[in-house]
Formats: structure tokens, C-alpha cells, sequence
């Protein structure tokens, strides 16, 4: 999907009957307001979901310093990590302080993480109309000053990640359990 920042911005005026823009640049209220709140609702919806274009792994390997007290290593995390995605048998002693990861395994660290991807051609579709609708519920109030408009794109907003989430769940690959004995005694 190779759709630019632009683009974007303009399916979100589109939902709220606002005029389209040519460029975030621009020097129209709409182009003002998209470029205002662009970023910052696109970190937010990167961090609320695993988006699978998002996730990204390393190893980091301990940092010289030590935490002053109750961890013995300390990891800094990556300068574009919006949210962290343990793995779920990890049941190492950890805790988030500012940019690092404290804890009492110091060999290294497998990380997974939600990145902070800004390229819209690495966008998922899904992702798309999620953004846009993010946007769209910034920017409406101020540029139509309509609650009733805002109502109506926070419900759109609301079937988006629906929609999204189900998408996701459909990517996964499930392993079958073994047969229960009571399972197979009925067949």
C-alpha cells in the first residue's frame, strides 16, 4: 500500500466532511491541523496494538553500567522502541525505568518491540484506516466543530480496530493440540 502522509490525512478530513489538502504543508487549517496532530496519533496507535509490519527483533547485550540498587544489569532500549513485547515464557525479574530495562539476567536480552515505523508504504492496510481514523477524531471538533460528526468517527474508529483485530487473528498460525482421549473415543 503506497499511500504518503498526505494521504492519509486526507482520508481522515474526508471522514469528517472537511476540505482535502495537497500537502501537510500546506497553509490551510486542515493542512495545520493534520500536521499538528499527525505524528503524535501515529506513535499512539503504533503503541496501543501489535501490528505485526511493526514488530521488529534484537539481542541487546548489557550496558557498563549497573543499576544503583535492586537489579544487577541494566539494557537500553532502542532509540525507535515505542512499546516492548516480552515473549510470554519470559519470566525473568524485569522492570521499565525511562529508556532501559532493568534486571537480574545479564547475559543478554531477546527483545521484541513495537518500532516506530514513519515509511506509509510499510503500512498495513488495516493500520491505514485505523490512523486515519485516529486523525480524524483529533481533528474534528476543531475543524467542524460538530460533537455529532466526532461521535460518528470515534463508532468508525471503533469498527476499524474490530476489524483490524480480526485480520490479525487470522494471520496467526495455530498448532492443533493432540487428540484429548475423550475427544477421540467420541469419533
Amino acid at each position: 500500500m503506497a499511500n504518503s502522509v498526505t494521504d492519509i490525512c486526507n482520508s481522515a478530513l474526508q471522514r469528517i466532511g472537511a476540505n482535502t489538502i495537497l500537502n501537510i504543508l500546506d497553509n490551510s487549517p486542515e493542512a495545520r491541523a493534520c500536521n499538528v496532530a499527525y505524528d503524535s496519533n501515529r506513535r499512539d496507535e503504533l503503541r496501543k496494538y501489535r501490528w505485526r509490519f511493526a514488530i521488529t527483533r534484537v539481542v541487546l547485550a548489557p550496558d557498563a553500567t549497573t543499576p544503583a540498587f535492586d537489579y544487577t544489569y541494566q539494557f537500553t532500549l532502542p532509540s525507535d522502541c515505542l512499546r516492548i513485547i516480552f515473549p510470554s515464557d519470559y519470566q525473568n525479574d524485569w522492570l521499565v525505568e525511562g529508556r532501559k530495562i532493568l534486571t537480574n539476567d545479564g547475559t543478554s536480552l531477546n527483545l521484541r518491540y513495537i518500532t516506530d515505523v514513519t515509511d506509509t508504504t510499510l503500512f498495513d492496510a488495516s493500520f491505514y484506516n485505523v490512523i486515519a481514523a485516529a486523525l480524524a477524531i483529533d481533528i474534528c471538533e476543531r475543524l467542524t466543530q460538530s460533537t455529532t460528526k466526532k461521535q460518528m468517527v470515534i463508532k468508525q474508529y471503533q469498527d476499524d480496530i474490530a476489524a483490524a483485530k480480526l485480520a490479525d487473528s487470522m494471520e496467526i498460525n495455530f498448532v492443533d493440540s493432540p487428540d484429548d482421549s475423550w475427544e477421540s473415543a467420541r469419533v
